[in-house]
């Protein structure tokens, strides 16, 4: 019998790692701009270099970590190591602010080790929560981790704005540095083997490719892939634009500004609470199909909005709280059915695949949104993308998602059918 996961030791590590390092992330988030802003008076050219260094490495290192990542059976190692580091790069900024030798490079330099640390981290963590989460629990073990985003992102603005306004911004950032520390020492107290299994070595590029040709040659993945990156290059382009329409345009004030981030963690919140349950009841495909039939609703509530002050927040908020249900659902069950379709040998590959292709359409996304918003005005760019938006129902409900859709334990349902060539037993500890 296996326990639940709130009994298992090793999980509530697991859980607990990602939930202080989340928050402390959260933290940087907005003190890390702050500080090159306002404490080292950056140019608009080096902010956009900043935002950069994050997000730089899942295209430079995300395909080689993936293929890392299959090649050793010990996974939560580099885990720690990678925390340990990005805790040790956070921390410099602080101690260089103090000693007076900190510099917009230096922050630049600092975001790109963390954001490496980050591509890292994600590309070694769902190979090695497959070795140590009972194949059954997969889904809720991955919903437990989004409610921790969710939280980290309804709470972690205003912990930030109150660490900035009582420490200054660079001293903030220790914060981000301690989370890292210890979610490192909750990796290492975890004590569950690891029997992963590890691909044979045939040389860097032939093993990237090899997870590639699995993505594009399994029908379900593939069409995970492209759903993910039609996601993300819309969101993005929501992000660029929702700022300065909700001030320009619908005239909300700052503090209301940020209430469709709130809402859509407070429905992210609540979509890791009730996803286990449905998906134990329809299945992951079938939450898939319906989940992203809301997906359109916050770009549509957002691009509509008019009237009061008070009209318009609160029809964001009610859009970005169901999107976030939704989104939360789709995003639990989809890396479930990754888990389930990818060979365990290739699943980093597969999934740093993956994550390569749906962080890396985010850059161009938002400048699209730019163009657009220059080229045909911010109500009507949200509009279309609102429009296309609807690509996201027809490619899935075109899809083998549709045709694979069963009620979970129905004989034949890929929720519960074993992977042809593998066992139940083949992901377990």
């Amino acid at each position: 019998m296996v326990l639940p996961l709130r009994r298992q030791r090793d999980y509530r590590l697991l859980w607990s790692a990602r939930a202080i390092s989340e928050s402390g992330t959260e933290v940087a988030r907005l003190a890390v701009p702050l500080t090159a802003a306002t404490a080292l008076g950056a140019s608009p050219i080096q902010m956009g270099l900043l935002t950069g260094a994050t997000t730089l490495p899942y295209l430079l290192i995300g395909l080689p970590a993936g293929a890392m990542a299959d090649r050793v059976s010990r996974r939560r190692p580099v885990m720690i190591a990678g925390e340990a580091i990005a805790g040790l790069a956070a921390l410099s900024v602080p101690v260089a602010w103090l000693t007076g030798v900190l510099s917009v490079t230096w922050l630049i330099v600092v975001a790109f080790v963390i954001g490496s640390c980050a591509v890292a981290f994600r590309s070694f963590n769902i190979p090695h929560l497959a070795t140590v989460v009972d194949e059954s629990q997969r889904t809720q073990a991955l919903a437990g981790f989004q409610s921790v985003f969710a939280v980290a992102q309804i709470g972690g603005p205003g912990l930030a704005g109150l660490l900035v306004s009582l420490v200054t911004a660079p001293i903030a950032i220790l914060a981000d540095a301690a989370s890292f520390l210890v979610s490192a020492l909750c990796l290492r107290a975890v004590r569950a083997p690891e029997h992963g299994t590890r691909s044979g070595g045939n040389g860097l590029a032939r093993e990237i490719a090899e997870g590639m040709r699995v993505l594009a040659g399994n029908p379900v993945l593939r069409t995970i892939c492209i759903t993910g990156v039609i996601i993300n290059a819309l969101g993005s382009a929501y992000l660029a634009l929702y700022v300065v329409f909700a001030v320009r345009v619908l005239g909300l004030p700052g503090p209301l500004v940020g209430v469709a981030a709130a809402a859509s963690g407070v429905g992210g919140l609540l979509g890791a609470a009730i996803v286990p349950r449905l998906t134990r009841r329809y299945g992951e495909n079938k939450i898939m199909l319906v989940s992203v039939l809301f997906f359109p609703l916050e770009l549509v509530g957002t691009a509509a909005a008019t009237g009061p002050v008070w009209l318009i927040a609160g029809q964001i908020s009610v859009a970005a709280v169901i999107t976030g249900v939704a989104v939360v659902c789709y995003s639990v069950c989809s890396g479930a059915v990754t888990m389930r379709e990818a060979p365990p040998e290739l699943l980093g590959r597969v999934n740093a695949t993956s994550i390569f292709a749906i962080q890396g359409v985010m850059a161009p996304g938002g400048v699209l949104a730019g163009v657009a918003g220059e080229t045909l005005g911010l109500r009507p760019a949200l509009w279309v993308f609102a429009a296309g938006s609807l690509l996201v129902i027809l490619w899935l409900w075109s899809s083998p998602i549709r045709r694979d859709a069963r009620p979970a334990g129905e004989e034949g349902s890929p929720s519960t059918a074993p992977r042809p060539g593998s066992t139940p037993e083949a992901a377990h500890t």
